[in-house]
């Protein structure tokens, strides 16, 4: 990926506390009048948040530290407006850099394997969680909040407020990244085209139910080929049924890690995650913390006939039904090509990048009226024809605050005070309204986005619906996600190319996580690296053993593309309201 680093355009000087605190309360005042609004607290409680922070930070005043995260639009803001205003209010400097998703998992992992201090904290997904609570190179937030961390952590930090710690919560119970920012991977749709009534009576003349939102993937492939092959152009652009992403690149393995999957049906039902079958097809009986196999033939479904019929739709529908290139967009361009206004639908969005799809028509957006009116909505995910009442329906990304044990306790601390306070409730209402990122139940709520929701496709709603614990990031299952992340795109990009057919991909996808889990059981029996809950692999069996049987990867359907079904969207809104 590209490697990007934004920096403030000027430099900040460093607040001195040999001057009165009152001082460091002006600074923190005049940014909560000038950027800190608005809040879910009041002014006089901003201030006394402000004033915990200064008095905390005083020990640490001058010091420089390092944080690293991925490039989206909250982070942005973070790097480039709420480091200013820290080093204005607590003396303490933060590079705040921004990296490539890909290259800030690389730079976890090569800090976990050398011990050397690269970044003070990292804003990591909360995928690691499996990895986090094995390895135990990750600070134990529950405890050092307890101990060491006492003296700088917030008395307003409120975590029940946070939607995402059930998340970021190890099997053990203990807090190990703190939520920063999340979103949702949802269907996307143009809502013009979707009610124009010539589209809708050509629809229903050909597959005999309504043009709407898709319910199950027969439709999403139904309403593709319709926008595709029928009605093929609007106002002179040509358009297309659908969008995706397929460049041979590290976002194209998470593209499917990302509940792909398990939106066609494999896995388990159970929340947040399947059990004992995940989303990546990993098998974990319950109330054991040893993953047993991801191949078939050891109880897993990486390979299994769910998951192969992901794989292929994915790769037909990119064929067939997605403008000319996208097979070679990476996750980062392919967002942004939905504001060209000449896609119909895309199955597989990321509302990180809705910040981006309400800006105004003169930005180049051709998604919102020359009024600024939104001509698209948000909806759940479809699913597929193997998905089961009760399994995951999608994914969330839930970008959290993490601290290695390799950082100093110094800075260390120095890092929990930036990770609090950009997370703050003076600070976070902002924030939402800039990124669009939800981490607190409190802003979500708040009316000011009550106000502003219907410029937002659905987005308030989703988060104040209760079916937004039904998306949820890879779970526990993952052993190491760093280690067994890297295996899918290479894979997958080989489906792409047309080396390998999706059961000849998926075969060796499965057959390299089980040699990764492998060696990973060898080094946790013979070193504890692990702490006792590395794989414990089954011994491989033939497939019909394992396929259909209860709790087993699902056995192969006579028919993968039942009838077409669809919804209503402005009924389902008004469900998620009641």
């Amino acid at each position: 990926m590209k490697k990007f680093l934004l920096a403030s355009a000027a430099a900040v000087a460093l607040v001195a506390f040999q001057s009165p605190a009152s001082a460091d309360m002006a600074a923190a005042e005049k940014w909560i009048n000038d950027e800190f609004q608005p809040s879910v607290l009041s002014a006089d409680e901003q201030k006394a948040e402000m004033q915990w922070f200064i008095d905390a930070a005083e020990p640490f005043a001058g010091m420089e530290i390092n944080v690293l995260s991925e490039g989206i639009p909250t982070h942005t803001y973070e790097s480039t407006v709420l480091t200013k205003a820290f080093e204005e209010i607590t003396g303490i400097k933060v590079n705040h850099q921004i990296l490539g998703e890909g290259e800030v998992v690389q730079a976890v992992q090569t800090q976990m394997q050398t011990g050397r201090n690269l970044y003070d904290a990292y804003v990591n997904d909360s995928d690691l969680i499996g990895t986090h609570s094995r390895l135990q190179l990750a600070v134990n937030l529950t405890d050092w909040m307890a101990g060491n961390g006492a003296d700088v952590t917030s008395p307003t930090l409120d975590l029940e407020d946070f939607m995402g710690t059930s998340f970021t919560t190890g099997p053990d119970g203990k807090l190990y990244q703190l939520p920063d920012q999340q979103f949702a991977n949802l269907y996307w749709f143009r809502k013009d085209w979707f009610d124009d009534q010539a589209n809708k009576d050509a629809f229903k003349a050909k597959y005999g139910y309504e043009l709407g939102v898709p319910v199950n993937w027969s439709a999403y492939e139904d309403i593709a080929e319709f926008f595709s092959n029928d009605v093929k152009e609007i106002d002179g652009v040509q358009i297309y049924g659908h969008m995706d992403y397929g460049k041979r690149a590290p976002d194209l393995g998470w593209r499917m890690t990302d509940a792909w999957l398990s939106m066609a049906g494999a896995g388990s039902p159970g929340e947040p995650n399947g059990v004992p079958i995940d989303e990546w097809g990993i098998r974990m009986e319950e109330g054991s913390c040893n993953p047993a196999g991801a191949s078939v033939s050891r109880g897993g479904e990486a390979n299994g006939p769910a998951s192969v019929y992901a794989i292929r739709k994915w790769d037909e529908w990119l064929r067939n039904y997605a403008p000319p290139g996208a097979a070679d967009y990476d996750f980062y361009q392919s967002l942004p090509a939905l504001s060209q206004g000449n896609v119909a639908q895309q199955i597989f969005w990321y509302t990180a990048f809705l910040a981006d799809m309400v800006k105004p028509k003169s930005e180049g957006n051709n998604t919102v009226d020359e009024d600024g009116n939104l001509l698209w909505r948000m909806a759940p995910s479809p699913h597929g024809p193997y998905w089961k009442e009760g399994q995951k329906v999608g994914y969330q990304d839930v970008g959290s605050w993490t601290i290695l044990k390799s950082t100093p306790e110094d800075r260390a601390k120095a890092a929990w005070l930036y990770a609090q306070f950009v997370t703050s409730k003076t600070v976070d209402t902002k924030k939402s309204h800039v990124g669009l990122t939800f981490a607190r139940d409190s802003t979500v709520r708040h009316e000011s986005f009550t106000e502003r929701a219907p410029k937002l496709g659905g987005l308030v709603e989703f988060y104040r619906s209760p079916d937004r614990v039904r998306w949820s990031p890879t779970g526990i299952n993952v052993p190491d996600y760093p280690k067994l992340a890297q295996i899918w795109w290479q894979q997958i990009g080989d489906v792409n190319s047309g080396a390998f057919t999706p059961q000849e991909a998926m075969d060796r996808l499965a057959e390299e996580m089980d040699i990764t889990m492998a060696r990973m059981q060898r080094a946790d029996e013979a070193g504890n690296v692990y702490g006792g809950c590395g794989p414990r692999l089954n011994e491989p069996k033939d497939p019909s053993e394992w396929l259909g049987k209860p709790d087993g990867p699902k056995a192969k359907l006579d028919n993968e593309k039942p009838q077409g079904e669809t919804v209503n969207y402005d009924d389902l809104v008004a469900r998620w309201n009641q």
